[in-house]
């Protein structure tokens, strides 16, 4: 059996993991308020964004994460396409569960329903981004940590939808982006500690991308992103704002008009 190392940077990765899952869940969190306070197409494009800046930091703390990731006696690649897919399904599952919260009539269906399809979605990410691992042997799991791994995410999913329902001064969004980060990185590393690998030695080479070739550049890139979406989110106007806005430019206009 293969020794399993899942910080062979040290404390850099789980922390820079955990940073990229805050943003993500502070970032959703800040679009969601913003989506409930808006209607019609508004509402749509804010829930839209919130939903691509979780998935896209649960996908970035995942793969993060998995660049300190080593086995011995064996090297690691990953399959590109299934990569690719096991982020499209966390943009579409946290999607899902976002629509569900944000046009839901009934808020405690939607908000059980919402959880448990993002929770259920940000575990097969995880899984399929395991899956999408190639290396020298075999792979097996413990049932009842990868069971353990899959509630923590849906009862995290559920905070997070709940958050973004209830909570709105930006104290407070902070705060829950903290938890939040902490909770999906809870469920990641409980998924690690259910991976055994059985290694048998090889010279054949690996198919597929090392992380360094693949998942680091498209995890810089991510994460650029969201840090750009965080900047456009901070300097566009809230709804009270540009209805204050408005308010302030009737009597001028009323004033110009006589």
């Amino acid at each position: 059996m293969g020794h399993l190392d899942h910080a062979a940077f040290g404390w850099l990765t789980p922390v820079l993991s955990y940073t990229m899952a805050c943003i993500g869940s502070a970032l959703g969190l800040r679009c969601t308020v913003r989506a409930l306070a808006a209607t019609g197409p508004s509402r749509r494009n804010w829930l839209v964004t919130a939903a691509t800046a979780i998935g896209t930091g649960i996908w970035t703390m995942h793969f993060v994460a998995m660049l300190g990731f080593r086995v011995s006696g064996t090297d690691i690649r990953y399959d590109v396409p299934l990569t690719v897919l096991s982020l499209l399904v966390a943009m579409l599952v946290v999607c899902a569960g976002v629509f569900a919260v944000g046009y839901g009539r009934h808020r405690g269906r939607a908000l059980a329903l919402g959880g448990l399809t993002t929770g259920v979605g940000v575990a097969s990410m995880h899984y399929l981004g395991m899956a999408a691992m190639r290396l020298h042997g075999g792979v097996d799991y413990d049932p009842v940590l990868v069971a353990l791994s899959v509630l923590i995410a849906v009862v995290a999913a559920t905070v997070a939808l709940w958050a973004g329902l209830n909570i709105k001064s930006p104290v407070a969004v902070t705060v829950a982006s903290l938890v939040m980060g902490a909770a999906v990185s809870s469920m990641h590393y409980t998924g690690m500690f259910a991976v055994s690998v059985h290694v048998t030695p090889s010279d054949a080479v690996l198919p597929g991308a090392t992380a360094m070739q693949f998942i680091f550049p498209l995890a810089v890139g991510l994460g650029s992103y969201l840090f750009l979406t965080s900047a456009f989110v901070a300097l566009s106007p809230t709804a009270g704002e540009r209805e204050a806005s408005a308010s302030a430019q009737r009597p001028v206009e009323g004033a110009a008009a006589r």
